[in-house]
């Protein structure tokens, strides 16, 4: 485990009027819900929400931020060393399980080092000091410390993955290495690129990781797998993780222990050029997605609901689609899975999050907007 600090910490914090006012938008037809504009970004990549409804963002030159609950203040917590090239930069960014005590945020990012370049797994500790009178703009994330490394490094700037996720028992944390364009390497047991990780709360190889003892990297938890950029247990304790596919056969997937989900032997999709892959049959060795696209979603953040503003949707998957401009919904009963809605949004979905009141909330990635933030809630 490498734990150095990498990054520099920004004191250069600022409250800021949100570039895009608060705006309410009436329901689209066909849309069973409200969008509210919120705030706009440079590039978002991922969100997640404090116990007191703040934010935090990451923006994919390196940026973390502190956003207030309305969207109309902001400040930069961390510039992180990143390499933003293609699909690189800040990733993901996740509350620890025991963040009311530790105040640890873990996060993502891609970067060089030997070999060329990979994704990397980090964690900070928030400070938000006691505000005696405003404005009070000194919160930064100190003590970052960098836990753990795919490998190997190789060359490209794509298929970085970088999702994280924690077991229900708060003792685990799940994290995605994808194949870098590589296709082969997610069939290779010494490396973790095209996998899905279970570590401990500090990087290290979960004890118990089921093909250990097979010659298999300690940390591999399933393998056969693309570019992860979605990855989240439901109430059930299930954990679901969706995929890109090539042209066409974008995934969503039931993870278990130890299974081989196919890439690059197995796909329901072909490669670019047109030559085929095999799809996904009965009886060859690997486990078919219980969900699919042809033509693609191309699949970007991904959230299971439990909120109670959208009663309907309770337990089902929420998935943004970049290429298809989209927000999809997948019905999830149990262990099955079946394409439910998917509403048109008029721009890269990047990330879904469900918020503390329920709404479900969305980052752009692009088109006629730098990223904006949008609120979904109840018509």
């Amino acid at each position: 485990m490498i734990r150095k600090t990498l990054f520099a910490t920004s004191l250069l914090s600022a409250t800021l009027l949100a570039a895009t006012a608060c705006s309410a938008q009436p329901a689209a037809a066909g849309k069973p819900f409200k969008e509210t504009v919120v705030a706009d970004f440079e590039s978002p990549w991922a969100m997640t929400f404090l116990p007191d409804a703040r934010m935090l963002v990451t923006e994919k030159k390196g940026q973390m931020l502190l956003v207030s609950a309305d969207g109309k203040s902001r400040q930069t917590i961390a510039t992180v060393t990143v390499d933003s090239a293609g699909q690189g930069g800040l990733m993901d960014v996740v509350l620890a399980p025991d963040f009311a005590t530790s105040q640890r945020v873990y996060f993502s990012y891609s970067t060089t080092g030997e070999g060329g370049k990979g994704v990397v797994l980090a964690r900070g500790q928030l400070s938000i000091p006691v505000c005696v009178q405003a404005p009070c703009d000194f919160a930064r994330l100190e003590n970052i410390t960098e836990l753990y490394r795919a490998r190997p490094f190789v060359e490209g700037n794509g298929h970085y993955s970088g999702r994280i996720a924690f077991s229900p028992d708060g003792k685990y944390l799940f994290f995605t290495n994808g194949e870098r364009q590589k296709f082969t390497p997610a069939q290779d047991p010494k490396g973790t690129l095209g996998k899905v990780l279970r570590l401990t709360l500090d990087g290290k190889p979960a004890p118990g990781n089921p093909l250990a003892a097979k010659g298999f990297a300690p940390e591999v938890w399933s393998y056969g797998h693309r570019n992860l950029l979605g990855i989240a247990f439901d109430s059930q304790g299930n954990l679901w993780e969706q995929e890109m596919g090539p042209k066409g056969g974008d995934e969503v997937n039931l993870i278990k222990p130890g299974l081989n989900y196919g890439w690059p032997n197995a796909s329901n999709g072909s490669h670019y050029d047109g030559r085929d892959i095999p799809d996904h049959k009965p009886g060859d060795g690997y486990e078919p997605p219980k969900v699919s696209w042809n033509p693609v979603i191309s699949p970007g953040g991904l959230m299971i609901y439990s909120g109670a503003m959208f009663p309907q949707w309770k337990g089902d998957a929420f998935i943004g689609g970049l290429s298809s401009q989209s927000l999809v919904r997948v019905d999830l009963n149990g262990t099955s899975a079946a394409k439910g809605d998917q509403w048109d949004m008029g721009a890269r979905i990047r990330e879904v999050e469900q918020g503390p009141d329920g709404a479900i909330w969305v980052l752009e990635d692009g088109g006629d907007s730098q990223g904006r933030l949008i609120k979904l809630t109840a018509k």
